[in-house]
């Protein structure tokens, strides 16, 4: 059975092959991901991101960034793995939302 991010096949529309300049933040999601399944940690396995991406449902999968994908794959691994919990994530973005709000008064 073809889940939904699998598009092999199907007519998906011309791919510009030109590089990009990456935005400071997709370059932190980059390095996170070098991190967490480099050698010395191991944290994660590519294969378990990618399992992670392709669980994001239609929805999810249609409308985030391809970095977005991928920050949203490495946060669920880390909360299924324990290293991190849902209050913990919750409590630091509370914590950057205020900081956010702070520097723009």
């Amino acid at each position: 059975m073809r889940r939904h991010h699998d598009m092999g096949g199907l007519d998906a529309g011309p791919v510009d092959p030109a590089e990009h300049d990456y935005t400071p933040w997709e370059k932190r999601v980059d390095a996170i991901l070098r991190l967490l399944a480099g050698k010395e940690r191991r944290l994660i396995t590519l294969d378990e991101h990618r399992r992670a991406i392709e669980d994001l449902g239609p929805g999810a999968y249609d409308e985030l960034s391809y970095y977005e994908r991928w920050i949203s794959a490495i946060t669920k691994l880390l909360i299924e793995k324990g290293v991190i919990s849902v209050d913990e994530l919750g409590g630091k973005m509370e914590d950057v939302k205020a900081r956010w709000q702070e520097a723009r008064e």
